[in-house]
C-alpha cells in the first residue's frame, strides 16, 4: 500500500465528498461510514469507490503511460533492457517471475539467498555503473515502473529558462496592441523590456537573449495575427471566447433559425437608378439541417422591412415570384416541392421555436420583435462582434465568396489589398441578377453538396447534404410545429392604412381593387387608433402588384391587385415605383438633342464630366467629335445656319426625339405610373 491507495476495512478513515468520515459497516456491497460530526451514511460499493477520497493528499508524480508514449522505438527500448536488470536485481529473473526463467535464471550473484545490496553491487560491476545508480534505478521502478528509469529530462520535459516576468510583459504588449497596426518583432520586444524596466526598475528582469526573444515571441504569438496577418483577423481572434466554445444544438428542422447579415464581396448595379452600389446579403439559415430557407440581395444597408421579408420567405417558401429555395419547414408529408406544384391555399408554414439574430436595429425592430411575440417564437440575440456565436451562418458566408462571389464580375476582394484596378470598368450584375445567381448556386451547387459540418451521432463518418439532413430530421422528429391559420404569415408584411374608395385602395399613387372591397366602399373602419376609421393593408414591398386585405366579417385573406399589374411580367417592387415616380414628375425630361450635344461637348472641354455614364459617353464621341465638325462646316458653307458649336439656346418648344440613350426620360403626363411603366419597359 501507498499513498496512491486508499484500504476500505471497518475502522479505516477516509474522505467522503469533502468530510472526514470513518468506515464503521463493510459487508462487500454497502458502506457505511459515520462523520465527524456525529452523522451517518450508507452508500452502495459502487457509488462510494466514486466519492470516497484519501486523507492524504495524492503525491504528484508523472504518468507512466504519458511517459512511455512520448519516447522514440529506440529509447523504448533502452528502458525495457534496464527494467530487466532491475527486475533481475529485485527478484533473480529478468521476466520478473520464476515462470518464465531463462536458461541459467537465477544466476549465482542474484540467487534468492543474496542480499539486495550485493545484487546491487554485482549488477553495477556487471553494467559497468556505480552500486549508487543501481540503487536509484531499483528506487524509481518501485515508484513509477520502467517510466521510471527514463531520463529525467525526458521525463520533466523541456522547461523555460525564461524569466516569467519577461513573458508576462510580451503578453500584455500584444493584448495592448490587439486595436493597434501591427507591429514587427523587434518593436513587441523593445516595448516589452521598457515596460519591465518602468514596472521593476532598470537590470531587475534578466533579458533572453535574442535567438530565445524572437524564439519565444513565436510561441507566444501563434494563432494570434500579432506580429503579422491582417489586423481585422486580429481583432476577430481576439474576441473569441477563451474557455470552452458554448454551441446551439438543434434536435429537429424548424427549432432555431439563424438571421445574420453580410457585405458581399461585389459591386452590383440597382436596375432603375443605375447606381454603382455595395450589395449586402440577409439570410435566415435553419441550425439544424443548414438549410437557407430565405434570402434578400439589398443596396448599401439592410432595413427591418428587409428582414420581415426574408422571414416572410422563410415560413412561407415564396419569394417575390421567385422559385422556392428548397422544401417548406413544416410539411411531414412532402419533404420537397416547388411553387409549381403547389398553391397559396396549400402551403402550411412551420414557424421556428427560436431566432438566433444580430443586434442591429434592423434585428431588432419593433417589426420583427412585435411579429415574433405574436407567434410565439423567442428571440436570442447573438454578441456583438462574436461569429462563434452563430458559426454556421458565417461558414455560408465564406462558401458563397468561395464558391460564387469570386467568380462573378466586379468581385472587390474580401479588404482593399485584394481589389484589382478597373472594377467599374468591367461587365456587372443588377441587384435582381445578383440574387437570382446566389439563389440558383444555393438551390443546385449549396444543398445537395455534402458538409463537414453536418455530422450524425449515430453514424459520425457519414456525408450527409442539408437536402439529406431535412430528410432525416423529419423522420426523426416526425412532427413539427405548426399556426392554426397558414395566413399568420402575412404578418410579417407591412401594414399601411387607407380608406377604402369606390374605385378601390390607394397606396403611394398606386389603386388596388377587388371583389374583396364589395361591400367596404366608402365605409368607415371599426379599427381605432391614429388612423381612426381607415382600413389596414399589408403591404409586400418586394412586390407591389398586390396588397392583402383581411375582411373584418369572416375573417378571410384577399388579395387586391394593382391597377397596372397585368402590364408587368415580373415583381415590382416598393423602392422601383418610387423612383419611376419621381421620373414621371420632372419637368426637364424632354430636351433639344443639339443644345445637349453643345453642352456635353463644352463640358468636356472643360474636363467637367459629372458620372461615369457620362465619360462612357466621352470616350463614345470624341472619335464623332472632329467628324461632326468637319460636317457643320460644310453645310455652313452651303447653306448659312447657324453651327452646333454655336448653337447653345433653344428658339422653339423642345424638339422630341428618339437617340436610344439610357438616360432619356419621358414628358409629364397625369398618370404617372401609366407613365413610368414605358420606361421600365
Amino acid at each position: 500500500m501507498n499513498a496512491r491507495t486508499v484500504t476500505v476495512a471497518v475502522g479505516a478513515g477516509l474522505m467522503v465528498d469533502g468530510d472526514a468520515a470513518r468506515v464503521v459497516e463493510f459487508d462487500g456491497r454497502k458502506v457505511v461510514v459515520e462523520y465527524a460530526d456525529g452523522r451517518y451514511g450508507s452508500f452502495a460499493l459502487a457509488e462510494f469507490v466514486s466519492r470516497a477520497r484519501g486523507l492524504e493528499p495524492v503525491e504528484e508524480g508523472l504518468d507512466p503511460g504519458l511517459v512511455l508514449a512520448g519516447l522514440s522505438p529506440a529509447e523504448r527500448e533502452q528502458a525495457a533492457a534496464r527494467g530487466e536488470h532491475v527486475r533481475e536485481v529485485l527478484t533473480g529473473y529478468r521476466s520478473g517471475y520464476a515462470e518464465a526463467a531463462r536458461t541459467g535464471e537465477p544466476r549465482p550473484d542474484y540467487a534468492p539467498a543474496v542480499g539486495l545490496k550485493a545484487r546491487c553491487e554485482a549488477k553495477a560491476a556487471e553494467l559497468g555503473v556505480a552500486s549508487r545508480t543501481v540503487e536509484r534505478w531499483v528506487a524509481a521502478y518501485r515508484d513509477a515502473g520502467e517510466a521510471g528509469l527514463v531520463n529525467d529530462r525526458r521525463r520533466r520535459g523541456r522547461g523555460s529558462t525564461v524569466d516569467p516576468r519577461w513573458e508576462a510583459a510580451v503578453a500584455a504588449e500584444l493584448a495592448a496592441g490587439v486595436s493597434a497596426s501591427t507591429p514587427t518583432r523587434s518593436a513587441v520586444l523593445m516595448r516589452a523590456a521598457e515596460r519591465l524596466e518602468r514596472e521593476h526598475g532598470v537590470g531587475v528582469v534578466a533579458l533572453p537573449s535574442q535567438a530565445t526573444a524572437y524564439r519565444r515571441l513565436a510561441e507566444l504569438v501563434k494563432g494570434t495575427n500579432a506580429v503579422s496577418g491582417s489586423a481585422k483577423a486580429r481583432r476577430s481572434i481576439a474576441q473569441r471566447p477563451k474557455g470552452v466554445y458554448g454551441r446551439l444544438r438543434a434536435t429537429r428542422p424548424g427549432e432555431y433559425l439563424i438571421l445574420d447579415t453580410q457585405d458581399l464581396d461585389v459591386f452590383a448595379m440597382e436596375p432603375v437608378t443605375c447606381r454603382w452600389v455595395r450589395a449586402q446579403l440577409t439570410v435566415a439559415q435553419d441550425l439544424f439541417d443548414r438549410q437557407i430557407l430565405g434570402l434578400k440581395v439589398t443596396p448599401v444597408s439592410t432595413k427591418s422591412v428587409d428582414v420581415a421579408s426574408v422571414l416572410f420567405e422563410s415560413v412561407t417558401g415564396r419569394s417575390a415570384g421567385r422559385p422556392a429555395l428548397g422544401p417548406v419547414h413544416g410539411l411531414p408529408k412532402h419533404l420537397v416541392f416547388t411553387e409549381e406544384n403547389t398553391g397559396a391555399d396549400a402551403e402550411i408554414w412551420c414557424p421556428p421555436e427560436t431566432l438566433v439574430i444580430d443586434r442591429g436595429k434592423a434585428f431588432l425592430s419593433a417589426h420583427v420583435i412585435g411579429v415574433c411575440a405574436r407567434l410565439g417564437i423567442s428571440i436570442q440575440p447573438a454578441q456583438p462582434r462574436k461569429p462563434t456565436d452563430k458559426p454556421t451562418v458565417e461558414r455560408f458566408f465564406r462558401s458563397l465568396r468561395q464558391g460564387l462571389i469570386q467568380h462573378l464580375p466586379a468581385y472587390k476582394g474580401p479588404d482593399l489589398h485584394s481589389r484589382g484596378e478597373g472594377l467599374e470598368e468591367q461587365a456587372f450584375l443588377f441587384l435582381h441578377e445578383l440574387e437570382d445567381v446566389i439563389r440558383d448556386w444555393i438551390v443546385t451547387v449549396y444543398h445537395p453538396s455534402d458538409h463537414d459540418g453536418i455530422a450524425v451521432a449515430e453514424w459520425p463518418n457519414l456525408s450527409m447534404s442539408p437536402n439529406d439532413m431535412f430528410a432525416l430530421g423529419i423522420a426523426k422528429a416526425g412532427v413539427l410545429r405548426i399556426p392554426a391559420a397558414p395566413e399568420l404569415a402575412l404578418e410579417f408584411l407591412r401594414v399601411v392604412k387607407r380608406t377604402i374608395q369606390h374605385y378601390g385602395v390607394e397606396i403611394d399613387g398606386r389603386r388596388y381593387n377587388g371583389p374583396a372591397l364589395d361591400g367596404y366602399r366608402n365605409a368607415t373602419s371599426p379599427y381605432g387608433g391614429l388612423d381612426a376609421g381607415k382600413w389596414p393593408f399589408r403591404v409586400n414591398d418586394d412586390d407591389v402588384r398586390h396588397i392583402y386585405f383581411q375582411d373584418p366579417g369572416d375573417g378571410q385573406w384577399h388579395q387586391l391587385d394593382w391597377e397596372h399589374a397585368p402590364m408587368l411580367g415580373t415583381p415590382f417592387s416598393d423602392e422601383a415605383a418610387r423612383y419611376a415616380r419621381i421620373l414621371a414628375r420632372r419637368t426637364d425630361r424632354f430636351t433639344d438633342p443639339a443644345e445637349t450635344l453643345a453642352t456635353l461637348l463644352s463640358r468636356w472641354d472643360a474636363g467637367e464630366v459629372l458620372d461615369r455614364r457620362e465619360r462612357r459617353m466621352a470616350a463614345r464621341l470624341a472619335a464623332e467629335r472632329s467628324g461632326l465638325a468637319a460636317a457643320a462646316e460644310l453645310e455652313l458653307a452651303a447653306d448659312p445656319v447657324p453651327a452646333l458649336s454655336v448653337a447653345t439656346t433653344s428658339s422653339g418648344p423642345p424638339v422630341v426625339g428618339d437617340d436610344d440613350d439610357d438616360s432619356e426620360i419621358l414628358d409629364d403626363v397625369d398618370d404617372f405610373y401609366a407613365d413610368a411603366l414605358e420606361v421600365l419597359e
